[in-house]
């Protein structure tokens, strides 16, 4: 058996969203502070974390986008949607804050050898990270889906989706469109995901990604991996 580790590191200033708080993370207590129990001297070490349920590789909620009263939190949605059959498409080559089309999900789901069964994750390789991490441009540049490749996958079934970039439709108006339609459809979506290079061409494999019990949580981080036998 094998994992793929699809999960970027949690750390100090960990690049997020610019409508979301950033991730603080700073020492609580180490070593250097000997304490005492009893007759026992000991040491202990933890860290301090502050950061949005959007933080790092994350999975959204449909209260995220999803006005209506009855829309999930984090908590409420089924494990078993997070643990599902899987493909990862080939869409590295698309041009940076290009809206990737129908036609070009399809010629990159034929290239893949693969169908989209019902209830699948669906990984869309877009070459971000490689692009943009670590740069300005990770912020505003990154590709994404367009409106109508949102409804291409949430006719043919998917669960949810996933994209290595912040957000999973270019930045401005498509975000929003893409996020509402996700809410209209009933699906949901990962942002900040990586390693999809190591996916292509591999076929179908298992994804496994499980969110934190959050009360009323609008999205979690998430330890995505793939799995293969």
């Amino acid at each position: 058996m094998e994992f793929v580790d699809l999960s970027r590191e949690i750390f100090h200033r960990t690049q997020t969203h610019p409508s979301h708080p950033p991730v603080v993370m700073t020492v609580w207590g180490d070593h250097s502070e000997k304490k005492v129990a009893g007759n026992t001297t000991f040491t202990s070490q933890a860290l301090y974390l502050s950061m949005s349920d959007h933080a790092g590789t994350h999975v959204d909620a449909p209260v995220h986008f999803d006005p209506r009263p009855d829309a999930l939190s984090i908590e409420q949605i089924p494990l078993e949607k997070f643990y599902t059959s899987a493909i990862c498409l080939d869409l590295s080559h698309v041009p940076l804050k290009h809206a990737i089309t129908v036609k070009e999900m399809e010629a990159a789901l034929a290239a893949s050898g693969q169908e989209i069964q019902k209830g699948d994750t669906v990984l869309i390789w877009m070459a971000t990270n490689e692009r943009l991490l670590g740069k300005p441009g990770y912020l505003h540049d990154f590709p994404g889906l367009a409106l109508e490749s949102v409804h291409w996958l949430a006719d043919r079934g998917i669960g949810m989706f996933g994209v290595e970039a912040i957000s999973p439709a270019p930045e401005g108006e498509l975000n929003f469109q893409a996020h509402m339609a996700c809410a209209e459809r009933g699906i949901t979506h990962m942002e900040c995901l990586t390693n999809l290079d190591k996916l292509i061409g591999r076929g179908r494999f298992t994804f496994i990604g499980f969110p934190l019990k959050i009360r009323g949580g609008t999205a979690s981080p998430i330890r995505a991996v793939a799995m293969f036998p």
